[in-house]
């Protein structure tokens, strides 16, 4: 059974787990969302595991790290603080991050900070797999092709296959599982691919306090002060545009890996390829801090 428990150092007690082989080298990962939980990364992030020990941890205001002081409002600055303490609590410099969506824009937002002496250890190495966009007008155009996607004949044709099926009425589990599938569709290259995943739930008010603390935000001058080496890994089919990452990874003067026939998904998509593509960016280069 995997070690876990509650951290003792951050301003309210967050979840975290840990997976694979104690003793060498190790990862944390970090969720997208922001308001979801680590766990709908699993089983497939596990991969990573098999030779890494992989911290994971439930971000302030999801899954198991929902709290009553939830009530006062969730930033990105006090998500950022939490990656720090939880960093420093479990003593993991040199620092790798492994960050998913919303995650590695976390990941990204804690080493400009960083960079700049507002947070410590600086990562060593990053992996930035589907960043979510690092400007608001990027995020402004996600947002339009997310909808137009889950509006497409596409996804309403599965709608419509799943009525029709009479799983609501035969397996009410199966039928809630599927539906909430249908409702990530869009993020797929192909939306017929959104399958055997594990549901999350997002704390919609922790997702509106984030972004909305973001305010009219752009990254990218901020980015060049980062300095260490880094993966950017981004499905040509993702709803969110290929500009956004192909900027991290210029102003990071990191490799940009892009995934055919991948959407926003590709632990699920294109796992053999995201997979591939990580192990050898962690095997070639060192952890050792800059």
């Amino acid at each position: 059974m995997s070690p876990s428990g509650l951290t003792t150092t951050t301003p309210v007690p967050l979840y975290w787990t840990s997976h694979g082989p104690a003793g060498g080298e190790r990862l944390v990962v970090l969720h997208g969302g922001p308001g979801a939980h680590h766990d709908y990364l699993l089983p497939q992030m596990l991969e990573l595991a098999r030779d890494r020990e992989c911290l994971f941890y439930d971000q302030r205001g999801g899954g198991r790290s929902r709290h009553d002081d939830d009530r006062a409002t969730i930033t990105w600055e006090s998500q950022v603080r939490d990656l720090e303490a939880v960093v420093r609590e479990f003593a993991l410099e040199p620092l790798t991050i492994v960050g998913y969506s919303w995650g590695a824009l976390l990941a990204l937002l804690y080493s400009v900070q960083a960079a700049h002496g507002r947070a410590a250890p600086a990562p060593a190495r990053l992996v930035l797999i589907d960043p979510a966009p690092i400007s608001r007008a990027w995020r402004e155009r996600f947002e339009a092709e997310f909808a137009r996607r889950q509006q497409s004949a596409a996804v309403q044709a599965l709608r419509n296959e799943l009525a029709a099926s009479g799983l609501r009425e035969s397996d009410p589990a199966a039928y809630r599982h599927r539906t909430f599938e249908l409702s990530v569709a869009g993020y797929f290259a192909d939306p017929r691919a959104a399958r055997d995943l594990t549901p999350f739930r997002v704390t919609g008010r922790v997702q509106q306090s984030t972004w909305d603390s973001l305010g009219d935000f752009d990254l990218t001058a901020a980015l060049r002060d980062v300095r260490c080496p880094a993966l950017v890994v981004h499905g040509r089919q993702d709803p969110i545009p290929l500009e956004s990452s192909a900027a991290v990874a210029e102003a990071l003067s990191s490799g940009l890996v892009v995934l055919d026939d991948c959407g926003h998904v590709p632990y699920v998509e294109q796992p053999e390829a995201l997979f591939r593509a990580v192990r050898g960016f962690l095997d070639r280069t060192s952890p050792t801090p800059a």
